[in-house]
């Protein structure tokens, strides 16, 4: 299958993927696109900006697209993660989405399931105080909306996980029938 791990920042994303990573020795994993970038040389701001997110979701579709065929992938993020940034983005407004719309739908589309984790009532990671709080729950709540409610009719399987690490890893393998 092929797998992305998607929600807002300091979810358990990575450590989710870690966790499978060792469950799942056929399936080779693709690291975040920030990350990825950033080897590359790119220069984010901080905070990031537009312009940063936008590059992040370019970098996303790629791989999903440079990917597309191959089976037993997890992708640590997609592009929804960064609609979900530059949907909630103070400069929003300079954003169109009808323009990215298609081809984030066509990518989304490779995938035979989404993992989305959200956060949790009890919060299980603890958020460094430079951070913005409230973007990040703009974030999640923009992301629970996009996978949940489907209105751009993505047809993609959402698999929301909840619980502690050891949860989350269960209902993935059960899901894929590995309970």
């Amino acid at each position: 299958m092929r797998i992305a791990v998607t929600g807002t920042h300091r979810v358990g994303k990575s450590t989710l993927i870690e966790s499978l990573e060792d469950r799942l020795a056929e399936y080779r994993v693709v690291d975040e696109p920030y990350f990825l970038l950033e080897e590359e040389g790119y220069e984010f701001a901080s905070p990031p900006c537009l312009e940063d997110f936008l590059e992040q979701l370019r970098r996303s579709m790629e791989l999903l697209e440079d990917e597309d065929g191959a089976r037993n992938v997890l992708f640590d993020r997609c592009s929804l993660d960064f609609l979900g940034y530059l949907l909630t983005h103070e400069e929003s407004d300079s954003f169109d989405l009808e323009e990215w719309l298609a081809r984030i739908r066509s990518t989304i589309q490779t995938l035979d399931l989404v993992v989305f984790v959200p956060i949790e009532e009890r919060d299980r990671i603890q958020i460094p105080a430079h951070e913005d709080p409230e973007l990040r729950v703009e974030v999640d709540e923009k992301l629970a909306w996009m996978l949940l409610d489907d209105p751009f009719e993505l047809g993609v399987e959402v698999l929301p996980v909840h619980g502690s690490r050891t949860a989350r890893v269960t209902q993935v393998l059960e899901r894929l029938g590995r309970g």
